[in-house]
């Protein structure tokens, strides 16, 4: 475990962690009032050997601390979690728990910042990306996570590294949870997107540059003599930012999501977040220079829907486009093991040839 965590962490102090992560995050009720999450999750430098972990009810949970050690705070899973999880299996970076809470971490740099850790307090001390696991063993309810951040304290893995959450419930709630300067601000999150920074408020303020967009394509329009037509489809939404920085996928998100269909089904629905979330996809060749990217599919590793109301996980892999499903009402919490599994069992599936009859 340790040697990965090293791993991770020279990576992201020498490698530059901050270009590499660019998570975006959708969110969309069903006309049934199925509730589903949706995310990407991006890292450029490497593959994150991600797994899907099960925790039981009753498993002993220990904290690590700054540089590594298990030596944070001991806690007992009070609810069974099914989790994805990124470097190694106790990094649980989306979620839910069998009371249908979700929670998953976003890259936050610059604008978050923890308290300064202590190692007199590590009995109460938890680092950042553990924080979604601690949160989905313990709580059903955002209130409840609420109360009970008062009672920890939150530190950073390692240097330069910082995230915020969202958080959600079956009812369609979702909060998005951001510290700043060891201070603990909960949003309540009515645009139902998440990417990484600036900060929430920040990314809200700026929705009001892009006023002028619509759906639809625009009427034609004289300009003095000349008529003006537009070139094509959707020239409502001429001036929507195609880049993949934070700002630009925050307003593209939200643009997607609010003029997307209401899908009748929770299935429906997480098939529309995958539609949505596949023009999230980042190549692999924009975040390095010419001829320096590493040998992987893409900076977008996997993307993950999860189902609130029906209490399922569906994820695919840039390894693997095949959407897969873990039902939680199909494991038994209180006896099943404790454990983790790669989310690919193997790297490359096979391309699947179809018989053409005469």
């Amino acid at each position: 475990m340790k040697k990965h965590l090293l791993v991770w962490m020279s990576a992201a102090l020498c490698g530059g962690i901050a270009p590499a992560l660019a998570c975006t995050g959708i969110a969309l009720t069903a006309r049934d009032g199925s509730y589903v999450q949706s995310r990407t999750i991006e890292w450029a430098n490497s593959a994150l050997e991600s797994e899907y972990v099960i925790i039981p009810r009753g498993q002993q949970l220990r904290a690590l601390v700054p540089g590594g050690e298990a030596d944070g705070m001991a806690f007992t899973a009070r609810h069974g979690v099914v989790g994805l999880a990124v470097v190694q299996k106790e990094f649980i970076a989306e979620g839910i728990n069998e009371a249908g809470l979700s929670a998953g971490l976003f890259f936050f740099p610059q604008y978050g910042g923890y308290e300064a850790y202590d190692a007199a307090r590590n009995r109460s001390t938890i680092v950042d990306l553990q924080l979604a696991a601690w949160m989905l063993t313990q709580f059903s309810t955002i209130d409840e996570v609420k109360a009970g951040l008062a009672r920890v304290h939150v530190v950073g893995l390692y240097p330069g590294s910082v995230v915020h959450w969202r958080i959600g419930e079956p009812s369609g709630r979702q909060v998005v949870l951001e510290i700043v300067d060891g201070v603990p601000h909960f949003y309540e999150n009515e645009v139902g997107v998440l990417t990484n920074a600036p900060s929430f408020p920040w990314q809200l303020t700026n929705l009001n540059n892009y006023v002028n967009l619509y759906p639809g394509s625009a009427p034609d329009r004289q300009l003095g003599g000349q008529t003006l037509r537009p070139t094509g489809a959707n020239s409502g939404f001429l001036g929507l930012p195609g880049d993949a920085t934070p700002p630009s996928r925050f307003v593209r998100a939200a643009f997607y999501r609010a003029t997307a269909p209401q899908r009748a089904t929770a299935f429906e629905t997480v098939q529309e977040c995958f539609h949505l979330l596949n023009n999230f996809d980042v190549p692999i060749g924009i975040d390095h220079a010419e001829g320096e990217c590493p040998d992987i599919p893409s900076a977008t590793q996997w993307t993950s829907a999860i189902d609130l109301t029906n209490r399922r996980v569906y994820y695919k892999t840039a390894y693997n486009n095949t959407i897969r499903c873990i039902d939680l009402s199909s494991i038994d919490f209180g006896s099943v093991g404790y454990q983790s599994h790669p989310l690919d069992r193997v790297r490359q599936q096979p391309v699947e040839m179809i018989a053409v009859g005469q």
